[in-house]
């Protein structure tokens, strides 16, 4: 695979950084039977890889990481490595109930020639400062760059400016996924740790963080429009007068990635538009009726406007 250039050096992928540029957390193909689907899950990664994207974040809140077995997640980081050709392009997420366990996971991650990991804090519990500090260290000893995900929404633990530049400071972090949606967050990130990548982790909310000097995304739905995700990124971060209509024209969808359905609303975007989404494994269930009619019609939309 060829890397994705962008005009500007600070926001285009390169292998020394690799988690900036557009890395897509990737949905997991699954049967009726709710096995996953390796073969097409592979398949799925190398079409993200040739339709623009950087690369993939497997085992993430998207990938359901959650539901899956050690040797589920084990075989999907394996999966998608060898479908991209190039383990840096691979961003395992190597969130657990338990900092062993991350660490575990992240030394696995190594072995299979990722360059970097994304990283929940402590969520069994609303963790003080110091357990989250002590988090972010044990893993960060695995060897490889942690790109922290701050997610107060669902974790309770949030990673406020001061604390991200406390754990960059100590070294246990290079990145932080910002899903927030506060975006003036960005600016006082930028003012407290000016060398901390600050990377887009809700679609809705990419062209703001971009002006705001996001230097990649961690993004959902190029699962199901990968090109046209990929000219609004590089539009956002290179020509920002050029994006907003493009922004405008995906919103409608881009918007659930922050809800809390939205792996079960990108999936069916998937099926709508010919790729594997499938079903969820529980405790997520099926959208009702009205609500997949809602994520169908504006996939349908996006489709008919010629988004790919």
């Amino acid at each position: 695979m060829t890397a994705t250039t962008a005009s500007d050096p600070d926001t285009a992928w390169n292998a020394d950084r690799p988690w900036r540029g557009i890395m897509v957390a990737t949905a997991l193909p699954l049967g009726d039977d709710l096995a996953i689907d390796y073969d097409a899950y592979a398949e799925h990664v190398r079409w993200l890889l040739d339709n623009g994207c950087d690369g993939v974040v497997p085992n993430g809140s998207l990938g359901e990481y959650q539901t899956l077995t050690d040797d589920e997640r084990a075989r999907v980081v394996r999966t998608a490595v060898e479908a991209a050709g190039d383990g840096a392009r691979v961003m395992p997420g190597v969130s657990a109930y338990g900092s062993t366990e991350s660490r575990r996971l992240a030394e696995e991650a190594a072995e299979q020639g990722c360059a970097s990991v994304l990283l929940l804090p402590p969520n069994a519990y609303r963790a003080d400062e110091r357990a989250v500090r002590a988090h972010y260290a044990d893993v960060a000893r695995a060897g490889l760059p942690v790109v922290a995900y701050n997610n107060p929404i669902d974790t309770k633990v949030d990673l406020a400016p001061a604390l991200l530049a406390r754990l960059h400071g100590e070294g246990s972090i290079v990145a932080v996924k910002e899903f927030s949606g506060d975006v003036r967050r960005a600016y006082e990130i930028a003012e407290v740790a000016p060398d901390l990548d600050l990377l887009a982790g809700a679609d809705d909310v990419l062209l703001e963080l971009a002006l705001a000097g996001a230097v990649g995304w961690i993004a959902g739905y190029p699962n199901a429009f990968p090109a046209a995700c990929a000219e609004l990124y590089h539009s956002a971060v290179d020509r920002p007068d050029t994006a907003l209509p493009l922004y405008k024209s995906l919103h409608p969808l881009l918007r659930w990635d922050s809800r809390t359905e939205f792996v079960q609303a990108i999936k069916v975007s998937m099926d709508v538009v010919g790729r594997r989404g499938g079903p969820t494994r529980p405790p997520r269930m099926p959208l009702s009726a009205e609500t997949e009619n809602s994520v169908r019609t504006a996939t349908e939309k996006a489709v008919a406007r010629g988004f790919r």
